[in-house]
């Protein structure tokens, strides 16, 4: 089966053919950072229109980079939700009208169900089940995964994503958007034992927060403002984030007795954070997997990959077009 994937819950507009016999053919994603940069943040109305744009040329690109017609596409899956409503409702209709005009079906797909299954297009996968830590701009969740579709939730973010987090302090601190890769670019020059910032619930189950780390960064930033300590307290924030984030990931590992982690999500490429993962689930047996470097991000793969585990149990949603900005992933079930 080769399925036509179409990621555009946010700001990046991603498209890829997965072929179910020998994998990814190839994939195109145009990210939206120069058009929202300004803005210090995402524009829904912005990166709505922008999808509009892109999508068909985009399209042409990837058919003529994989040498595959239209005609050869037997399905499309695009992401449902959740996500921004505009961004969602472009790439849902686009897929859905494209779906119907080549008589092949058509599903929607949970983007962060993508995201924890993109670590299984790597070269050496994940088997279930493990436990999956979700971070990226929208999201922060610990999961237990089973199989597809059978999903624990074990511990979210009760206020800011671990992305958003970063997004917030990069443009307090004058940063450039997006902020996760600026702040991590900048901690490289500072001390990470400069500024003693919290863990908020760090001992209190497998929720995080987020949020009173952001203030804690601002006090100080207030207070040392023009003093050039900017990369030691960039160095301290990353700190403090990668030291909950593993910590919590270490925890949900040994409550549910699992030895397999698999992260995933924008924030799952920093660096500092893949080092401390590796090194402290050694100390307890444990191995992590991520996705490959660029299907960290949101991208069109991940949505196919996804879209194609369910298809080939027979799902697929008929004419009408659903989008789901806010999604549980409680709600999703196994495939029949």
């Amino acid at each position: 089966m080769l399925v036509l994937g179409l990621e555009t819950s946010c700001d990046e507009t991603g498209l890829a053919l997965f072929d179910s016999e020998r994998g990814l053919l190839g994939q195109v994603l145009y990210s939206q950072i120069q058009l929202h940069a300004e803005y210090g943040g995402v524009v829904p109305e912005l990166a709505s229109r922008d999808h509009v744009r892109k999508l068909i040329p985009l399209l042409e690109q990837l058919l003529q980079q994989t040498g595959v017609t239209k005609q050869q596409i037997n399905a499309i899956a695009y992401t449902r939700g959740p996500g921004l409503m505009g961004a969602l409702m472009t790439g849902a209709l686009f897929g859905r009208t494209l779906a119907y005009a080549l008589n092949i079906p058509a599903i929607g797909v949970h983007h962060m169900e993508g995201h924890l299954l993109a670590p299984l297009l790597s070269s050496k996968p994940p088997q279930f089940p493990f436990v999956a830590l979700l971070v990226s701009g929208g999201h922060t969740q610990l999961m237990a995964a089973y199989g597809i579709g059978q999903y624990e939730l074990l511990g979210e973010s009760i206020d800011d994503a671990a992305g958003e987090a970063f997004d917030k302090v990069a443009k307090m601190m004058g940063l450039p958007y997006p902020g996760g890769p600026n702040i991590a670019k900048l901690a490289l020059q500072g001390d990470p034992k400069s500024f003693d910032l919290p863990r908020p619930l760090m001992h209190q189950a497998l929720d995080f927060s987020f949020s009173g780390m952001k203030t804690a960064v601002l006090t100080r930033y207030n207070k040392v403002k023009g003093q050039g300590r900017e990369a030691d307290l960039a160095a301290s924030f990353q700190e403090a984030m990668v030291d909950t984030l593993v910590k919590k990931a270490i925890r949900a590992l040994k409550h549910t007795g699992l030895k397999q982690l698999v992260i995933a999500g924008g924030v799952s490429a920093n660096q500092l954070l893949r080092e401390r993962l590796e090194s402290d689930l050694k100390k307890i047996k444990s191995q992590v997997y991520y996705a490959e470097p660029a299907l960290c991000t949101d991208n069109g793969a991940m949505i196919a990959f996804a879209g194609w585990q369910r298809l080939k149990a027979g799902q697929m949603d008929d004419l009408s077009v659903t989008t789901t900005p806010r999604w549980p992933m409680s709600e999703l079930q196994p495939p029949a």
